[in-house]
């Protein structure tokens, strides 16, 4: 913000009594301190909003990229789908991935060994 040097303070404060006179001086320096306080606080919370904007901006425009991705994967996914049906227009879908597909005949194969036999 303000540099002021050592040097530059002593000037200060021997104009100050000079001006003032030593009666007045502990006065102007309290409402001088006061003064420099408030212009402090009002100045770090000016800061801290603008911060706190920035980041809520940072936030909102993550959200949007963030929605455009997945709006951008759902349209591959759409397209992918498209590509994946049959000529008919009837929907493919896909089977589980948990539970083997099982035949509807129930002419399933045996694990077991092959009866007959000992």
């Amino acid at each position: 913000m303000i540099e002021i040097s050592f040097g530059k303070l002593v000037l200060l404060a021997l104009v100050a009594l000079i001006v003032l006179g030593p009666e007045k001086l502990p006065h102007a320096a309290r409402t001088a301190g006061a003064l420099l306080r408030r212009v402090r606080t009002g100045w770090d919370s000016v800061r801290a909003e603008v911060e706190r904007e920035l980041q809520v901006e940072e936030i909102r425009r993550q959200a949007r990229e963030t929605a455009a991705r997945a709006e951008a994967a759902q349209a591959e996914l759409d397209a992918t789908l498209r590509q994946m049906q049959p000529s008919g227009g009837a929907a493919v879908t896909p089977a589980p991935a948990a539970e083997p597909a099982v035949p509807a005949t129930g002419d399933t194969p045996s694990k077991e060994a092959p009866h007959g036999g000992a």
